[in-house]
């Protein structure tokens, strides 16, 4: 709708500049009332006609392909201009009369020359102006096609965990194998629900990653403590889906399973000089990259970040103390 608006005040942004200078050119051997007449004509059938042109050439889609049409593009703007040549001929004859002086064949064709070149300009306006647009619509959806396939990525490697963490209590505790698939429909809800921007409310992603963890607290019973710190602040800030999901995991498996005695897993979210710092804290220390999935679903969060973000976000990894730390550094505003 916006470009659409755009279109149209420069249509009457430049047919009407380019009328008023010729009107105002032309008033020095004709009437005020007869330059008005035939540049307020000329004003609106061109405004008309390279209208139905534009419509005419995306219709075909000679401009939208991989590889635009340009020469019939081009031919149908000069037939235009030829069709404005006539109606101008036809009209300051009407105005004048004999004291037109377009009456005869050289200046005939010396107006069609002139005159059909301008819907020639017109027309490579046009196309430089609606070709960036172009690339940028071409580049939003590679955007959101990345972002897609990244995040499905994600999904599947969840719910397979999310499962396994199930299937040894649908026999031994069936009220509990109950709450785990409630809280494992909800995770799936959640996913088929989110925003289609690719970001959700940070108070999601806690909802979310509670639920995770208690399938995970199945699994590892006493050998799992969890703990948040959440500022109030930063609940409503907009973050990837799967950001803690990701986090968590990715602290358990590397970090709580490796160890026989478990450890605490802290999840604390603040804001630091107008940025929100989300940090993911477990003990263990870090080890070189190997391919795995778990390493994958940090790739594919680098990624996201990158695509949703550019350099303005960041996720690191340090350890001290013997404890490793995830942050995420996010601006408040994808």
């Amino acid at each position: 709708m916006k470009s659409y608006r755009a279109y149209w005040l420069c249509q009457i942004l430049g047919w009407g500049s380019y009328s008023l200078i010729g009107a105002l050119g032309v008033m020095q051997r004709v009437s005020r009332a007869e330059a008005v007449i035939g540049y307020g004509s000329y004003f609106l059938y061109s405004i008309a006609l390279t209208h139905w042109l534009r419509g005419f050439v995306r219709r075909r889609g000679w401009l939208e392909a991989d590889r635009p049409r340009y020469v019939p593009s081009f031919a149908a703007a000069w037939a235009i201009g030829l069709l404005q040549a006539l109606m101008v001929v036809a009209i300051d004859s009407l105005i004048l009369g004999s004291r037109s002086g377009l009456l005869a064949p050289s200046a005939i064709a010396g107006a069609a020359f002139g005159i059909s070149i301008v819907p020639l300009g017109w027309m490579t306006l046009y196309i430089a102006i609606t070709s960036g647009r172009r690339a940028k619509e071409k580049q939003l959806a590679l955007r959101d096609a990345e972002l897609r396939a990244l995040e499905l990525q994600i999904n599947p490697h969840f719910f397979f965990n999310a499962l396994n963490s199930i299937r040894g209590l649908v026999l031994e505790n069936p009220p509990l194998a109950q709450d785990l698939i409630t809280r494992l429909a909800n995770i799936l809800r959640y996913n088929l629900h989110r925003d289609a921007g690719h970001t959700v409310p940070l108070e999601s992603e806690l909802e979310a990653a509670a639920d995770y963890l208690a399938l995970e607290a199945v699994r590892y019973e006493d050998r799992l403590r969890v703990e948040f710190s959440i500022a109030p602040e930063t609940r409503g800030i907009p973050v990837p889906p799967m950001l803690l999901q990701t986090l968590v995991e990715n602290a358990i498996k590397h970090g709580i399973a490796t160890l026989p005695a478990g450890g605490d897993l802290r999840v604390s979210a603040e804001m630091e000089n107008g940025a929100a710092v989300l940090r993911v804290e477990n003990p263990g220390r870090l080890i070189p990259p190997v391919p795995g999935p778990a390493r994958l679903g940090l790739a594919n969060l680098r990624d996201r970040l990158r695509i949703l973000y550019g350099g303005a976000a960041s996720l690191k990894l340090a350890a001290a103390d013997g404890r490793v730390t995830a942050t995420v550094r996010l601006p408040r505003h994808p």
